[in-house]
């Protein structure tokens, strides 16, 4: 139940970079919306709602544009957009398998831009369920190394039933069934760990493997997709290296 993993270093590129375009307070408050929509507004009651709280202040967003997003979800902002969760599935480059999870007030701008993405890129959009038997969507935990030790990460996640636990260096990474979310995330609560990242995310059923410069082909359309505004998460299936990961971040 060890392995390493590149998401880290993705994830880091992929803050910073939301950072730059201002891009990232748009994606917190969305999630939160969704979240107190879905559970209510109090975050107590509401696990997702606390997690989508806490990454916000995470990354220094103001809290009057936490409680806004509140409002919007629990419907005592009448202004509020009509946001809703879509994912969309497709063939990148290479045919390396997709999963795109956007939030959106208009489905139809949503579908066309990541249409025309993924045509300019020599991929294209596929049918639901085309792409997504490819990917378990389970529980996802990070959280720094120096917050708690492997070992004690790897006895928490055993008795919680998780997956997978990975080292990854400056960070621990548990994987798990969706319906061991709550308890992971009440365990790490109660030994003081506060994840930089817990949700649920899309993992490939099997990796493909590509030499480097198709990987950082791949990457770069990840990251077109990324760019744009009304998606939330991208998924994929390939296998990445050490070798590429340089490549693409030089």
């Amino acid at each position: 139940m060890s392995g390493h993993s590149h998401w880290a270093t993705i994830k880091r590129k992929k803050s910073a970079a939301d950072a730059k375009k201002g891009a990232l307070f748009t994606r917190l408050a969305r999630e939160i919306t969704l979240a107190a929509r879905q559970g209510g507004g109090d975050p107590s009651t509401n696990v997702r709602l606390e997690l989508a709280i806490q990454k916000a202040r995470a990354n220094n967003m103001p809290k009057e544009n936490i409680e806004r997003a509140i409002r919007r979800g629990t419907g005592e902002d009448k202004e509020a957009s009509n946001f809703e969760e879509l994912t969309l599935e497709g063939y990148g480059p290479h045919g390396v398998a997709i999963m795109v999870d956007c939030v959106t007030d208009n489905r139809n701008r949503t579908i066309a831009d990541l249409r025309h993405a993924f045509s300019r890129a020599g991929g294209n959009l596929a049918e639901a369920g085309a792409v997504a038997w490819q990917f378990d969507r389970k529980a996802y935990f990070s959280f720094p190394s120096s917050q708690m030790s492997y070992d004690r990460a790897f006895e928490l996640a055993v008795v919680a039933g998780a997956d997978d636990v990975i080292d990854s260096g400056e960070s621990i990474e548990i994987i798990a069934p969706v319906d061991a979310f709550k308890i992971i995330s009440d365990a790490l609560h109660q030994a003081g760990v506060a994840p930089d990242e817990a949700g649920l995310r899309m993992i490939p059923k099997q990796e493909i493997e590509l030499d480097t410069d198709a990987i950082v082909t791949v990457l770069r359309f990840v990251e077109t997709l990324e760019d744009l505004d009304d998606v939330q998460e991208v998924y994929h299936n390939v296998k990445l290296s050490n070798e590429a990961l340089a490549a693409f971040e030089a």
